[in-house]
């Protein structure tokens, strides 16, 4: 080890003595290589301008991406003025109502997704987090409202346990729990990528195989946006089949190209209901990250939205300012265990982030949230606002929860944990 530090060291001097005694010969050496390359420069400037065109547009939207930049984004640009809180509604009403949005809690202590819409006799569920033993918890609250046994369409955003396990739950042969295996299912639109080779994928995949055979048709959300192989990009909800309520598979930028982050190759649709020549729209994004997101408004004619279901359970990294600035959300579902220590002991990033509560609180006051963790390590947990059901009758959207309808901002868990200048 000494000998190699020696010589190193005796190599340096050598350098240093050659420069030294050559100056002039390395100056002209420096020179030559700066002139050669200012001239592949301007050559390619002046003869190839579309490779700097291309180069500067593409530094362009990696910075726009990282930072979800806009002149929009800014505080200032925001209208001080919030929504007021919605109207309140009662369990009754939802069985007669036009359509309704319902936001599951899934039984345990784990943040997960699972979303289901209802219009007449025709079903929509997206995801069933959030783990394989919250099948039974879905499909017991799905029962109360699907009566025929069929879901025309089950949505499953992306790979990850917590959108998927449900589909698959627990048990063997014909004691099979999943939702996969206990519905007829009309048509699956899953995600278009992936990375992940987990056990709870290889298991989706069966599931859906399953449902497969069972004459459910499957198609990515590519094939939803290129209304190809029989897949469409907007299927009628509505009752009469007069496009009144429409589900739209929205293009996301990684339904075709790679990326590492798995909740980037979310599908993301926008639920769009019409009456009286007027159309209301309601958003879903998966656990799409912000650069996704920075996609989702570059590559869609996105509008505002009355519903919101929080990207990403509320984390740090969703729910950006460039997306909210575009859809300026009156109402918010977060899919979470609040406070839960699932994923970092960080209190300020645990669901629902700090982060995503200062950026959220300049557009709604109106934020609700599934369930709340008591204790993490105990596995003991309670219901925030609970079920979530927004619905739609008389031309008026309403809100039910299952628990209580308070508001994020009014709970003692947000005023012991969290702050918002915008809801003081």
């Amino acid at each position: 080890m000494a000998a190699k530090k020696s010589s190193s060291k005796k190599a340096q001097k050598q350098a240093v003595k050659f420069a030294k005694q050559h100056k002039k010969a390395v100056a002209i050496f420096v020179c030559v290589v700066l002139i050669i390359i200012i001239a592949a420069v301007l050559f390619i400037y002046l003869f190839k301008p579309e490779i700097f065109d291309r180069a500067l547009k593409e530094y362009n939207d990696y910075v726009s991406q990282l930072y979800n930049d806009s002149p929009d984004d800014d505080a200032e640009n925001v209208s001080a003025k919030l929504p007021n809180e919605i109207q309140s509604g009662d369990l009754d009403s939802i069985s007669t109502s036009e359509f309704s949005i319902h936001f599951l809690e899934l039984g345990n202590k784990y943040a997960g997704d699972c979303t289901l819409i209802k219009c007449g006799n025709t079903e929509v569920l997206i995801d069933a987090g959030s783990r394989t033993n919250s099948a039974t918890t879905i499909s017991a609250y799905v029962d109360r409202y699907c009566t025929d046994g069929k879901l025309e369409y089950v949505i499953a955003t992306h790979a990850h346990q917590d959108h998927i396990a449900g589909f698959v739950g627990k048990g063997s042969g014909d004691s099979k729990t999943g939702i996969l295996y206990k519905y007829e299912i009309g048509t699956v639109i899953q995600f278009a990528g992936h990375n992940t080779n987990s056990g709870i994928y290889k298991s989706y995949v069966s599931a859906v195989t399953y449902a497969q055979t069972k004459g459910a048709a499957v198609y990515t959300a590519l094939q939803c946006w290129n209304n190809a192989d029989g897949a469409k990009r907007s299927y009628d909800l509505s009752e009469k089949q007069d496009g009144s309520l429409t589900l739209n598979v929205l293009y996301n930028y990684y339904y075709e190209h790679e990326t590492d982050d798995e909740n980037d190759y979310s599908v993301c649709v926008l639920l769009s209901h019409t009456a009286e020549g007027s159309t209301s729209h309601y958003l879903f994004t998966g656990d799409l990250e912000g650069k996704g997101e920075g996609y989702l408004v570059d590559k869609n004619e996105l509008p505002e939205v009355e519903l919101f279901k929080g990207g990403h359970h509320g984390s740090k990294t969703s729910s950006t300012d460039k997306l909210l600035a575009k859809i300026k959300p009156k109402n918010v579902a977060v899919c979470c265990c609040a406070g839960a220590t699932e994923y970092t002991t960080n209190h300020d990033n645990t669901f629902p982030t700090q982060a995503f509560v200062d950026r959220i609180s300049k557009y709604t006051a109106n934020v609700y949230l599934t369930s709340l963790c008591v204790d993490y390590k105990g596995g003991k947990f309670e219901s925030f606002n609970g079920d979530i059901v927004f619905y739609m009758n008389d031309k008026k959207l309403s809100l039910w929860c299952s628990n209580n309808a308070t508001l994020l901002k009014d709970t003692e868990w947000f005023k012991n944990n969290r702050t918002a200048a915008a809801w003081k």
